[in-house]
């Protein structure tokens, strides 16, 4: 099964202040990547976690999903986020807190899942045409630390920058540890560390950090990041060289970078002359 599934969230959702189990993450993930973008969420739409589809997208034992998807069910319900700055046309309105979900099943027979999300989170979801942000389930599919799934959010909403500062207690609010690890070693340790050795190891993002201070106390960690830079192998590059050529160029690149109304050797010859591939 394919993993490049996308999750999109209204950028809002990627900023709320919340705290989930893992698995109760990778549950909102997989459902989110269910949503139809062609057409309106609605509150009423039903979404379906099989224990099977589960297992396989997170590299789980199936017969330890089911026990798991037992507990989501009973505790997902009582999730809930805080949305900061709700709506652009009333700024009066700092703050909104809603459930991430309002209903949820579990099946025992079949080891499935059906959830519905909150009318509240409905908008951050659905038919997103600015201000979201998107990746593949698979770059986050393999990560154990809630941490390192939230900050690779963090830190793709400002993917065309490459670099993003954040206040540290404001990072601790949107995680929900206010009131843990109040010391820097403990953050590093059990929090930032992990977060980065698994963005590294499993997404598409190579990271690295900095920190700031204030006096002698540090208030700010400066991320910088880019995509990974993917090398070919001899066998890969050998498999991509394979295929039918016109002029010399591979005919799956043609029909790839081909104008519309060019004919193959037409768009062969550019493609050669612009230096395309």
């Amino acid at each position: 099964m394919a993993k490049q599934e996308l999750v999109v969230k209204s950028n809002h959702l990627i900023e709320a202040s919340y705290q989930l189990t893992l698995n109760e993450q990778r549950v909102i993930l997989l459902a989110i990547t269910k949503i139809h973008r062609q057409k309106p969420l609605s509150s009423d739409d039903i979404f379906t976690i099989h224990a099977e589809d589960f297992s396989t997208y997170f590299d789980m034992d199936v017969n330890n999903t089911y026990q798991e998807l037992i507990k989501v069910a009973e505790r997902l319900y009582e999730r809930t986020l805080i949305i900061n700055q709700p709506d652009p046309d009333f700024p009066k309105l700092t703050k909104t807190k809603t459930r991430w979900i309002s209903s949820i099943d579990y099946i025992p027979e079949s080891g499935t899942l059906r959830l519905m999300f909150a009318q509240k989170i409905v908008p951050y979801l659905s038919m997103l045409k600015e201000q979201f942000t998107k990746y593949p389930l698979g770059a986050v599919s393999k990560m154990s630390s809630i941490y390192a799934i939230r900050l690779y959010e963090l830190l793709k909403q400002w993917s065309v920058l490459g670099i993003r500062e954040v206040n540290l207690e404001w990072l601790k609010q949107q995680l929900e540890i206010d009131t843990e690890y109040q010391r820097m070693f403990d953050f590093k340790k059990y929090v930032i560390e992990p977060a980065m050795t698994q963005i590294n190891a499993h997404s598409d993002l190579q990271v690295s950090y900095t920190q700031r201070k204030t006096g002698r106390e540090v208030t700010h960690f400066t991320f910088i990041f880019s995509p990974k830079v993917v090398v070919e192998t001899k066998a890969s590059k050998k498999k991509k060289d394979t295929g039918e050529r016109i002029l010399g160029i591979l005919k799956a690149d043609i029909e790839r970078l081909a104008k519309a109304g060019e004919s193959y050797e037409q768009a062969a010859e550019r493609i050669k002359t612009m230096g395309l591939v």
